[in-house]
């Protein structure tokens, strides 16, 4: 689940990187987002990202009980992972991958492991309750 606010910020922040991908993580507690920290594309390219953190004690937060979710955008491709999602996606791989499209608004979350993409639900915080 992803609370209105926490996506506010991730759109905010693919809208002001445009027109290359943004990227950042989701920090969740229960499958629930509790934040969107900001990364930085050090690819700087509209059709793939490498994330980077300024901050690296992000790295550390599930030591204390959350999950990490990778989160990236897309200028004009609908929110499902690409070739080159797949084939990059190292450290990710079983955990949630969530992508933004920005020409259409549509956020999408997805597992890839071995290859095989499976699509994740995504609702609003709001919504579940």
């Amino acid at each position: 689940m992803i609370p209105g606010a926490v996506r506010d910020e991730l759109v905010r922040h693919a809208r002001e990187e445009a027109p290359n991908e943004s990227c950042g993580l989701l920090v969740l507690r229960d499958g629930i987002a509790e934040r969107y920290e900001r990364g930085v594309n050090a690819a700087a390219s509209p059709y793939r990202f490498d994330l980077r953190m300024d901050d690296p004690r992000i790295w550390f937060v599930e030591d204390d009980g959350y999950d990490l979710a990778v989160v990236h955008s897309h200028v004009s491709s609908p929110p499902r992972p690409s070739r080159t999602d797949v084939q990059n996606i190292g450290l990710w791989e079983g955990k949630p991958y969530v992508i933004y499209t920005l020409r259409t608004d549509e956020l999408a979350a997805w597992r890839i492991e071995a290859g095989v993409i499976e699509r994740l639900a995504v609702r609003d915080h709001e919504e579940a309750e």
